[in-house]
């Protein structure tokens, strides 16, 4: 009660500091100073603030950044939580969400050194661990940590394949590297995501599904299906005929995935603390309007904006600018007429369920197709069974998930014995006896499966529970994909901005903080009186270019001398993948 109390005079103190008038952060005249409000403590808006405090700094622009976030905690999806609920137990917390960026991406990485943050192996394994690619009733493909040299590993590939997996490694290099060209001017920042993609000739990857994309590229259907299609399907919850290009390369692009020890929302974290900005949590924003209210007063012209958050109390602070870092569809936020000028698309969000569970068991074998008494899998990806239509309405097909994957051994608290963390990924809820059918229900052979490499991990003759620990949790986390050629502008009002826009284009962390970085460079420039960059020319994606005779024979000759490596690096890290 005392801590319930407690909690609820840091909340009241909280929002009573924001409905009061922040104190600019600079000594100057109070006119002078710019007043930004974000709206969300996420990657986009953690990444604004950092950025845009940056800016201001470089370029002596006085501001003053308030940030309101409606729940208690920082980072978005970005959310973690500790084994067995139990935060003293000397464990890791574990991510449920966002769980691994990759070292291209600039912001995210360059953030967690620049912070000093401890970057891990997301899924690190061990020799010996298996991972399957499952169709609900044969394994279309495996591979075994340490199994075998990496070159017959990619020979057999090739074999398989032929072409096709150095061709969609090519394909991806080729595509993420056109659109990493957005960090950079002529560039960055940009006003139209649309133009910027038709700019970079994206459109004609974002237009297509990326079963239609990999087609043209003459990659093969089987290569897409055993290996192409698990990594949408757990990266986006989306089957290749139901997703656009773009996405599908950024899916297959895991080369140097990392995560943050601890949890990647702390690179949010220091992000705010890095600007300065004022922080309120638990302040749910309710509207926005103009000071005073009506269209057409002089406050309009001056473009100042009323933040109303829950209870119906204003705050008394007026914002020359309001920087929307939530999806608007999700926000339950009411704009007064004439503030959003540009209309915010509303479009569909997958549902995904992350469950986090405990057993003392290895996972079963005969389940997948696997030798009763064999090696267990570490990792199970799924696909749809060849000549199996998508559909849409059931995008996980036979498999009933769309990703299981054995984490790391944790310590039960309660029996001081080891068990084994798994995290799997579902479209609908996931109901534990749903889980106990992973595990053999032969009690002889389970003990013989926990016996290799363990000491004591059952107290006597017993048969311990399957499922220990298990945690659920329902997320919105990205939107359904579908080919399209125009996107959610980032201004959509008199100094009215909104970073969920590329949320279509591109679902990732480091995607909306590259927008939250975008707004707050497109700001500074308005602070300035800097027009900034309206559009650059620049070759575009136009997939491979005809070539010469020769030019054919030198580059097949260079195939065969980085095949083998090439496959290797990218389709480990490829059995590595989680939710971006």
């Amino acid at each position: 009660m005392v801590a319930t109390l407690a909690h609820w005079v840091v909340v009241f103190t909280s929002l009573a500091g924001a409905l009061g008038a922040a104190p600019p952060r600079k000594t100057r005249d109070r006119e002078s100073v710019r007043n930004v409000a974000i709206i969300g403590a996420g990657a986009a808006g953690a990444s604004a603030a950092y950025h845009l405090s940056q800016y201001a700094r470089d370029e002596d622009l006085p501001i003053n950044i308030t940030i309101f976030e409606k729940t208690p905690r920082v980072g978005g999806r970005t959310l973690t939580v500790h084994a067995y609920d139990d935060p003293t137990s000397g464990e890791l917390p574990v991510e449920l969400g966002a769980s691994i960026f990759v070292t291209a991406n600039r912001i995210m990485h360059d953030a967690a050194l620049r912070f000093n943050l401890t970057l891990d192996d997301p899924m690190p394994s061990n020799k010996g661990d298996l991972t399957i690619i499952w169709d609900g009733e044969n394994i279309v493909f495996e591979t075994t940590e340490g199994g075998s040299s990496w070159w017959w590993e990619a020979a057999r590939m090739w074999w398989r394949y032929g072409m096709s997996p150095y061709r969609a490694v090519s394909l991806v290099k080729t595509v993420v590297g056109t659109f990493l060209k957005l960090y950079d001017p002529p560039f960055f920042p940009f006003r139209s995501l649309t133009q910027r993609a038709y700019e970079l000739g994206l459109e004609r990857v974002t237009g297509v599904t990326g079963e239609q994309f990999l087609a043209d590229a003459k990659v093969n259907e089987d290569f897409c299906r055993h290996v192409l299609q698990p990594a949408t399907r757990v990266n986006y919850g989306s089957n290749l005929a139901h997703i656009h290009g773009l996405e599908t390369m950024v899916s297959f692009a895991t080369d140097g995935a990392v995560a943050v020890r601890g949890g990647n929302w702390q690179i949010f974290d220091k992000m705010i603390e890095a600007s300065g900005a004022n922080f309120y949590r638990n302040a749910t924003v309710e509207a926005i309007n103009f000071k005073p209210e009506g269209p057409n007063s002089v406050a309009r012209a001056l473009k100042k904006y009323a933040i109303s958050v829950v209870d119906n109390q204003a705050v008394r602070t007026a914002f020359d600018d309001v920087i929307i870092a939530t999806p608007w569809q999700y926000s339950n936020i009411s704009a007064g007429r004439g503030i959003i000028t540009h209309k915010i698309d509303k479009i569909p969000y997958k549902e995904l369920h992350v469950v986090l569970f405990t057993s003392p068991y290895r996972l079963r074998t005969d389940m997948f197709g696997l030798p009763r008494g064999g090696t267990p899998p570490s990792n199970i990806y799924t696909t749809l069974k060849a000549g199996s239509a998508a559909d849409p309405d059931n995008v996980v097909g036979d498999t009933g998930f769309f990703s299981l994957s054995t984490l790391r051994t944790v310590v039960n608290p309660t029996t001081q014995q080891a068990e084994y963390l798994y995290k799997l990924f579902a479209p609908k809820e996931v109901a534990p006896v749903f889980l106990d059918s992973f595990f053999d229900s032969d009690w002889k052979d389970k003990q013989q499966q926990m016996a290799e490499g363990q000491e004591q991990i059952m107290d006597g003759g017993a048969e311990p529970n399957k499922v220990t620990w298990y945690h659920m949790q329902k997320f919105n986390p990205y939107p359904v994909e579908l080919p399209r050629v125009t996107f959610q502008d980032p201004i959509v009002g008199n100094g009215i901005y909104y970073t969920s826009g590329i949320e279509s284009f591109i679902s990732t962390m480091e995607t909306s903080a590259l927008m939250g970085k975008n707004v707050a460079r497109l700001l500074a420039d308005d602070m300035a009186g800097n027009a900034g960059s309206g559009g650059a020319y620049v070759n575009p994606y136009r997939g491979q270019p005809t070539t010469s005779r020769q030019q054919q024979q030198q580059q097949q000759q260079q195939r065969r001398e980085d095949f083998f490596q090439s496959m290797e690096n990218d389709l480990d890290d490829l059995m590595m993948m989680d939710e971006l």
